[in-house]
């Protein structure tokens, strides 16, 4: 896996947990909880996509 499909993927990762959340956002019967660890998981995901741009950019020059 290259490092542009590896980002690639953690971007369609990171989008399909900004719709959970937003899901559960809407949800009456949701759990705050639950709603709290995706948005972690989507906030690590964003992190590890920087790290692997930032990377690519110092590889580069």
């Amino acid at each position: 896996m290259t490092v542009a499909s590896h980002i690639a993927e953690l971007e369609r990762r990171h989008s399909a947990l900004e719709r959970q959340i937003e899901t559960s956002r809407l949800s009456p019967a949701s759990d705050p909880l639950k709603t709290a660890e995706l948005k972690r998981k989507k906030l690590k995901l964003r992190d590890e996509i920087e790290k692997l741009r930032a990377q690519g950019r110092i590889a580069v020059h």
